[in-house]
């Protein structure tokens, strides 16, 4: 769990940096798009609801 963890938060930190750079940016590479919705599917995928988290077995599987 803490190698998946540790590369996951690793992308989601570069995913919001790069989120809050592309805001300025009009023109982005394709390498610096494909990064955007790589961090946007995950942001997606780790959602929970407050009353019904996911299991760290479900998550992992998940990810």
């Amino acid at each position: 769990m803490k190698q998946v963890a540790g590369k996951l938060k690793l992308e989601l930190a570069q995913f919001a940096e790069l989120e809050a750079f592309a805001q300025f940016a009009s023109d982005l590479d394709k390498a610096t798009q494909n990064q955007l919705a790589r961090g946007q599917r995950l942001r997606e995928l780790l959602k929970q609801s407050q009353t019904d988290p996911l299991a760290v077995k479900d998550q992992i599987a998940t990810i």
